[in-house]
């Protein structure tokens, strides 16, 4: 007989997450349905119990889908869950180059309201060691409020929450990264709910035709699609290809063209 694989739940990095977390008393988690902030929350409810609580922002420029599984994560953990439904803040509303300051700062600051009238000691969220290589502009808006990152405080980055994730069973061990649609826009350009809700669509069409991390860039009706370059060589054959155009002419696009560079995080930011 061979002695069994020792737990990913068992290494320093979960154990210090979970220390950490015991140490707050009490935890409001922001759950997008992402891996990260479903990582936290399991972790914060196996810890807490009672005293944690997951907190869902609704928004128009969230994928219908995410807060679904944030829905889904909470009710299969047994977790308290509440969603909060906030309208396009002003701030946002022409999707400016510091837009995710914006938002986070508007968005946490009513996480936050909610946090401490139930009685939570803290607001936290899943930031992690590898956001601190990207352009957050949010981030900075977290620390103005005082909100926690656990993940990025005991310095884990997404390969391990990511096998942290897969051994406590969550269904969304593996999914891949999502940012908010606002990021499929130009800066400085009006946000229509109507390209919000076809960047959805297209997006959606797009993943239940195989393809894994996709982008679909939304310049008014020419639809620019990134995708790693296993999708661009799916997306050369011609059957592949009238499959995605006709789906994405469904959404509403005129126009279906295909970003060479292939799938890049932020492709539109703005960096000053």
């Amino acid at each position: 007989m061979t002695a069994e694989s020792p737990s990913p739940l068992d290494e320093p990095g979960y154990r210090d997450l979970v220390e950490l977390l015991r140490s707050l008393g009490s935890v409001a988690v922001a759950c997008s349905g992402g891996l990260d902030s479903s990582l936290l929350l399991a972790a914060a409810h196996a810890t807490l119990g009672e005293r944690a609580l997951a907190l869902t922002a609704m928004t128009p420029y969230m994928a219908s889908w995410e807060i679904a599984e944030a829905r889904e994560l909470a009710a299969m953990l047994g977790v308290r869950h509440q969603v909060l439904e906030l309208p396009l803040a002003a701030e946002i509303a022409h999707n400016p180059p510091d837009r995710c300051y914006r938002c986070k700062l508007k968005l946490f600051s009513e996480l936050k309201a909610v946090a401490t009238a139930e009685g939570c000691a803290w607001l936290a969220d899943g930031s992690n060691r590898d956001d601190l290589h990207d352009y957050r502009p949010g981030m900075r808006a977290l620390r103005e409020l005082e909100i926690r990152s656990p993940l990025l405080e005991v310095e884990l980055g997404k390969a391990e929450i990511r096998r942290y994730a897969q051994a406590l069973n969550l269904p969304v061990w593996n999914k891949p990264a999502y940012a908010c649609l606002l990021t499929r826009l130009p800066h400085d350009a009006e946000v229509r709910p109507e390209l919000l809700r076809r960047v959805e669509a297209a997006e959606r069409a797009l993943l239940a035709l195989g393809f894994g991390t996709v982008r679909v860039r939304c310049h008014d009706d020419l639809a620019r699609i990134e995708v790693d370059r296993a999708g661009q060589a799916r997306l050369l054959d011609e059957t592949v290809a009238d499959q995605v155009v006709a789906a994405l002419t469904d959404c509403g696009f005129r126009h279906v063209t295909l970003d060479m560079r292939g799938y890049r995080r932020g492709s539109f930011n703005v960096v000053t």
